[in-house]
């Protein structure tokens, strides 16, 4: 159904797009992709699959597509700092504009860049001019946009999960006010990403309400002593320059007066000429589609609608948690065809081949054939040996399902969920059916002979384009050596699991119990009636209400926030805080550890939990199923946690851990003098940082000022800020300030490095680690202060904390690689952040560790030395 017959219109309207907004979410939404010459195309692509989209369905007759004009406008004249936060224009988004213009006129599409002004005044202003002799439908999801609705005006957004279209009658019902108001809300509110300041403390809720009543600015400044003194505490000092703020939120209607209706007809396409256009971008897919053209002979098969995406859903992203695959779980289930005998396949030597498991057998591609095979594991995987490559969907699902396939050569396989990850390791989803809906949304790749229920041809098509883009980033050498070596290592980690003591667990359970019940006690006599300290909400009433304390957060519902980070800024002001953070601590060691683990340990005593290589942005190795990465390890319960893991009867467990390796490979990277010459010369960093820091000797330093150093050299990493250094060491937020300045200032190293690498990430896109590691930082360069911050934080933690963790996997291929540690019979079975840990023979013990903590120094030539503690014994706790 069109959008006329959605609204009732007699006539189809006139569509009137937002482009420069459409350019810079395409450009965000796409950014990896580009020619095969390198030349960035995407916001080329979502642009014209915007338009072929609006085309194609809504089928108008008028339509203009906006362009904001060049250089300043009218209203930096009124308020300097107008936009002052936005970057320019990156360089990738500025050089697509000419092509698109060029792809423009061949599409018959009127472009208009209004001087002066932005895009959005010069759709206000036709849409005011001519929605009484046509309708008008604005395509864009500029909030600012919303002041044009009226009887005969709506706006439209295809571009998101789900399209939103909004009628004026939809705007009065939401926001009971009208659309002229809306400027003056927004005046009120304020616009971080136009840096239009509002008024702090007066949010969307109460403007609406202030506006519902006094519905604009004059009115307002009229009625001011009517408002509750609270609102109007805040508007007052501030009402003169509310109304320059709604001279920048109010969109002109007065500009281009010389356009016509006319102006805005569309143009048949040139179709041989855009289709040409479309082609040299390598847009095949939109190529075929060209609005108007008559269909192929082979037509494009559209995906189910269960697999469709948005139109700005980037390729591989998905919203849900990282999961591990089962091991032997099928990646597709549907009914098979009849299968085909092995011997009846054409051979497979030297050929690229694609396999995806299924319920009842596998499919098998050649280019454009599929096979449905149902051979049992070794006589597909003797098949398979003489292959080019063998593609799959994952491969440490498929070693895990036989041992057969894992006898074959690691270099012929080719993980198609560990490529995606690669590519793009935000995206946290990388299963088969995923990545396989993906082709239909990719401009770059031609899927029109794929239909959305093939699996190997899919598979061998995805195989073909992510091979080429690993190429293109760089990464092809990361997989080669470090990532797909690493996977049977992962799986041998698995299989062999680690053993646990179940007295020892018992027991420290039930000592936890006991602890457990003294400090509810205590908490209920602090708190002066009974209640449970594991509800949130009773305990917000006892902190909140009962003894008053201040609250820090609220929850998404509004509650005043129990969080552990809202209860450690409370720690301190009341004894019943102290102790309340105190139980939560054990009950989590009771609840998460001592009473879960020992369920999921198999016949032989031993949990064999699972490690995720495609859950993290930097790299870093995570465990699930259950989750040994996040035991305790450290402080009053870390010793007694550890040594409730074992080794099996006359073994012993071998642990080497890497000491401040971040912070060295910090050094390494940044070349600050003052690391460089800690770490040579074996220096207590800490301190020696503490000693810079306080001006005195190192020697001087006390165990609160090295506590600080500590604090903040490990802080700094992880992009903490001054407010949270200021709660962390308990000081003002001001010293805090003057503290973080201090030691860029001493560190003088340090403070380029981190400069540095903001400044490559704002240039590139991304930034990598010591391996070629790349994680895409997007937001880096983001108009929106809050998410540009975090990007600089994730840009300088993804080069520190994922160089780290390239080097623990380096050590890890190195251990399992090792002849030595092989003759010894040392097997791994734990690797938790920067730590390994062998399980071996009593007597080789001693032997082992040494060899291990000689190949963990050595693995990496850094600048600095990379030192390892290490020790044996029957549990971990005595090992570690």
């Amino acid at each position: 159904m069109t959008l006329a017959q959605r609204l009732g219109l007699a006539k189809t309207p006139l569509f009137l797009v937002d482009g420069s907004a459409y350019l810079y979410r395409g450009y965000h939404a796409f950014r990896d992709i580009a020619r095969s010459d390198g030349f960035p195309t995407s916001a080329l692509f979502m642009v014209f699959r915007l338009l072929f989209k609006l085309l194609k369905e809504q089928q108008p007759s008028h339509l203009i597509f906006f362009l904001d004009g060049k250089g300043p406008n009218f209203r930096s004249t009124i308020y300097a700092d107008y936009k002052a936060n936005r970057e320019a224009m990156p360089e990738p988004l500025a050089r697509q504009i000419e092509p698109l213009r060029q792809g423009l006129a061949l599409l018959g599409v009127p472009v208009i860049v209004p001087e002066g002004a932005e895009a959005d005044d010069g759709i206000a202003s036709l849409a005011a001019r001519f929605r009484d002799q046509m309708p008008v439908v604005i395509v864009g999801a500029d909030k600012d946009l919303k002041q044009c609705l009226s009887e005969q005006v709506a706006l439209y957004d295809p571009s998101g999960k789900a399209e939103r279209l909004t009628t004026l009658a939809d705007f009065t019902a939401d926001c009971g006010i009208t659309p002229a108001s809306w400027p003056d809300l927004q005046a009120l509110v304020g616009d971080t990403s136009d840096n239009i300041p509002g008024i702090p403390g007066i949010g969307p809720k109460t403007a609406l309400e202030l506006l519902r009543r006094l519905p604009t600015l004059e009115a307002v400044r009229e009625g001011l002593e009517t408002v509750k003194p609270t609102v109007r505490q805040k508007i007052a000092p501030a009402l003169a320059e509310l109304f320059t703020y709604r001279e920048l939120t109010r969109l002109r209607t007065d500009i281009l007066p010389d356009t016509t209706l006319s102006d805005a007809a569309l143009t048949p396409p040139d179709r041989d000429a855009l289709r040409a256009f479309l082609e040299g971008y390598e847009f095949r897919t939109l190529a075929r589609e060209i609005p108007g053209s008559p269909p192929e002979a082979a037509p494009k098969k559209e995906p189910a609608k269960s697999a469709q995406l948005s139109l700005f859903d980037a390729p591989g992203t998905a919203a849900s948690a990282p999961a591990a695959p089962a091991a032997s779980a099928p990646v597709a289930a549907q009914a098979p065809p009849a299968p085909v005998a092995l011997a009846d396949l054409p051979d497979a030597a030297g050929r690229a081949l694609a396999l995806v498991p299924l319920e009842n057998g596998s499919s098998l591609s050649f280019g454009p054939d599929e096979f449905f095979v149902a051979a049992d594991p070794p006589a597909l995987a003797a098949y398979l040996a003489r292959a080019k490559r063998v593609a799959v969907p994952s491969v440490k699902a498929l070693l895990a399902a036989h041992a057969a396939f894992a006898a074959l050569p690691l270099p012929l396989w080719f993980d198609l969920g560990l490529a995606a990850y690669l590519l793009n390791p935000e995206a946290r989803s990388y299963g088969f059916d995923r990545l396989r809906d993906s082709l239909f949304s990719d401009p770059a790749v031609d899927a029109s002979t794929i239909s959305p229920s093939d699996c190997a041809r899919a598979g061998a098509l995805l195989a073909d384009t992510l091979s080429a883009r690993l190429e293109t980033a760089g990464l092809t050498s990361l997989v080669a050596t470090l990532e797909l070596p690493l996977i049977p290592v992962l799986l041998a980690m698995e299989q062999a699991g680690i053993g646990i003591d179940r007295e020892a667990f018992a027991s420290f359970a039930t000592e936890v119990a006991g602890k457990l019940a003294v400090l509810e006690a205590d908490i209920v006599a602090l708190a002066g009636k009974p209640f449970n300290p594991r509800s949130s909400q009773q305990l917000g009433e006892i902190l909140y209400t009962d003894l008053g304390l201040k609250a820090h957060g609220k929850t998404p519902g509004g509650a005043a926030s129990t969080s552990q980070e809202a209860l450690e800024r409370l720690a301190g002001l009341h004894p019943l805080v102290d102790r309340i953070l105190e139980f939560r601590k054990l009950e989590k060691l009771r609840s998460t550890y001592l009473g879960p683990l020992p369920t999921v340990a198999d016949g032989r005593g031993r949990i064999h939990t699972t490690f995720n290589n495609m859950a993290t942005a930097t790299g870093r190795l995570s465990s699930s199923n259950p989750n040994l990465q996040n035991i305790p390890i450290r402080g009053e319960f870390g010793r007694r946690m550890r040594d409730c893991f074992i080794a099996a009867p006359g073994n012993k467990l071998v642990a080497a851990d890497y000491s401040q390796i971040e912070l060295r490979v910090l050094a390494h990277l940044s070349r600050e003098p003052a690391l460089l010459d800690a770490f040579a010369n074996g220096a207590d960093i800490h301190a020696r940082t503490a000693a810079l820091l306080f001006d005195k000797e190192q020697a001087a330093v006390a165990p609160d000022e090295r506590r600080q150093a500590k604090t903040i050299n490990f802080g700094l990493l992880y992009g903490m800020g001054p407010q949270k250094l200021s709660r962390d060491l308990g000081i003002k937020l001001d010293v805090a300030k003057a503290f973080i300045a201090r030691y860029f200032e001493r560190l003088p190293g340090l403070s380029a490095f981190y400069d540095g690498i903001v400044e490559s990430a704002k240039a590139q896109g991304f930034v990598t680690t010591l391996a070629g590691r790349r994680r895409l930082l997007p937001d880096i360069r983001s108009a929106n202060s809050q998410l540009a911050s975090q990007a600089r934080r994730q840009a300088i933690n993804t080069v520190v904390q994922g160089g780290a963790a390239d080097i623990i996997k380096m050590a890890m291929l190195a251990a399992a690689g090792d002849p030595e540690l092989a003759r010894g019979q040392a097997t791994l079975v734990l690797q938790i952040h920067d730590e390994l840990l062998l399980e071996t023979p009593g007597e080789t013990a001693q032997a082992a560790g040494e060899r291990l903590a000689g190949l963990m120094a050595g693995v990496y030539p850094l600048a600095v030395p990379l030192e390892v503690d290490w020790g044996t014994g029957h549990t971990w706790g005595e090992a570690h």
